[in-house]
Parts: C-alpha cells; sequence; structure tokens
C-alpha cells in the first residue's frame, strides 16, 4: 500500500493524545513553539515564565510553560525536531487546549542569494515526509492558509522577511543535488524538516499553526555550506526571539 492512499478522515483512532495525559487548569490558548534549545534557554533566562506541566517523550521531559508578554497571557514550549516527534507533540498540546501555535526554526537555502538570518514565511510546503499523509489528502503540496495573516504581522513589525515555498523532508543525509534542483525548479525556496506535518496535523484538528524559518546553511552550491548553523550570533539570536514574540502577541 502507498502512503499517498493512507489518508483515513473518517476511521476510529485508537490512541488519542488526550488518552496519555493529565489536564493543566487554565492552559494558555496561545503557544509559541521552538526547535533550538538554545532558544528556549535565551527565552528562560530573558522573559519571567512559569513551569506549568512537561510532556514526555523518549524517556525524555518537556518543559510547559506559561508567561504574559505585553499583556498577552501565552505558552512557550521548546518541541523535537522532524515532522513525527514534533507532530505527535502538537497533538498532545492540542489535547490540553492550546488553539494557536506560532512554530520558529532554522532552514536551509535552496538559493544562494537567500543571506543568512534571512526570516522567511513559508506559504506552502512541498511533502517529502510521512506525517502529513496521515492527516491530510495526498498531493504535491500542502497549501498554509494562515501565512497571509503572519505576512501582515510582520509588514506590521516592520520585520524585513521573504514569503517562499519550502521542502519538507524526513532525511537532510539525502538531500542530494538532483532534489534540490528538483524544488527548486517546483518554486522551494528553503528546506526544512516539520512545516509540513505539524501544518496538516493544525489543518486536521481545527487550530491555527502559524510558522517562520530563519536561514541557516545553504545548499546551493558546489559544497555545503554551514554558514551560521549551530553558531547564530548572539545580537541576530535576540532579535529573532523578539520577533517571534512579537508575532505570537499578534495572533
Amino acid at each position: 500500500m502507498s502512503i499517498i492512499t493512507t489518508f483515513d478522515p473518517t476511521g476510529e483512532e485508537i490512541l488519542r493524545a488526550a488518552d496519555n495525559l493529565h489536564p493543566i487548569e487554565n492552559f494558555p490558548k496561545t503557544m509559541l513553539v521552538a526547535f533550538s534549545a538554545k532558544f528556549r534557554d535565551l527565552f528562560l533566562k530573558t522573559y519571567p515564565a512559569e513551569e506549568i506541566g512537561f510532556l514526555r517523550a523518549g524517556g525524555q521531559t518537556f518543559p510547559i510553560y506559561r508567561f504574559t508578554y505585553k499583556g498577552v497571557e501565552m505558552g512557550f514550549f521548546g518541541t523535537l525536531l522532524g515532522g513525527a516527534a514534533s507532530a505527535a507533540l502538537l497533538e498532545e498540546l492540542i489535547a490540553l487546549g492550546a488553539e494557536k501555535f506560532l512554530y520558529f526554526g532554522s532552514c536551509g537555502a535552496l538559493e544562494s542569494d537567500i543571506a543568512q538570518g534571512k526570516l522567511l514565511v513559508p506559504t506552502a510546503a512541498y511533502r517529502d515526509e510521512g506525517v502529513s499523509y496521515h492527516y491530510a489528502p495526498p498531493s504535491d503540496f500542502l497549501e498554509i492558509p494562515t501565512a497571509p495573516r503572519l505576512l501582515e504581522i510582520f509588514a506590521e513589525l516592520h520585520v524585513p522577511h521573504q514569503p517562499t515555498k519550502t521542502w519538507t523532508t524526513d532525511s537532510f543525509y539525502r538531500e542530494t543535488k538532483t532534489n534540490v534542483q528538483k524544488r527548486r525548479e517546483a518554486g522551494c525556496g528553503v528546506v526544512e524538516m516539520e512545516c509540513a506535518s505539524v501544518m496538516a496535523v493544525g489543518q486536521f484538528r481545527g487550530v491555527e499553526v502559524y510558522q517562520f524559518l530563519y536561514a541557516a546553511d545553504c545548499l546551493d552550491g558546489e559544497a555545503w555550506d554551514k554558514r551560521i548553523l549551530g553558531n547564530m550570533p548572539q545580537g541576530l539570536r535576540d532579535r529573532i526571539l523578539l520577533v517571534a514574540l512579537e508575532a505570537a502577541s499578534r495572533l
């Protein structure tokens, strides 16, 4: 059976996220979700936040924080990399009561003129992963209906940014030059590992999922260019976190 025949929108789910959880009183409706532990640590160092619970995955615990930013109560969560893990944790945050999510994380540039640190808003995700096929009918791209509002918010904040299609893949060690060229020809400017997955979960569950990316490494050239991947300047990290907080408070 091919993965494109997997979507079963009416079948009864044997295990639901709520089956594994204990309710958390007054759970935040809006969640800011980071893929990088460095952003989580910066957030906790910079802003007062209350730990209100945690999720478990792979024998580890992942705290959930509640905080107020400019009068808006929100939650903060540091999630895992990859579509399958991040989608499962999103299911659990939804089951706890969150309704709006802003994800932010790194991506690889497929075009060398996308500068390191550039902020990008994905408008559609090429589905080169598995999770989305369990949550949405098969298609090459998953459109992102929340993108226009996030683009509006970035414009309101006067934040330099760029809309783009993204390539969501499960396997960054199999990003071949041939496939990079194919994805560029399909209109993708960047590559990452979660967008199609979390967007599909959000659309299936009827919640709002937003995402922006920051360009880290570059795959456009004779050799891979690490750029700022894993070594982001502190000033840029501070600015990206501030953008994330400002945007989340406006959702």
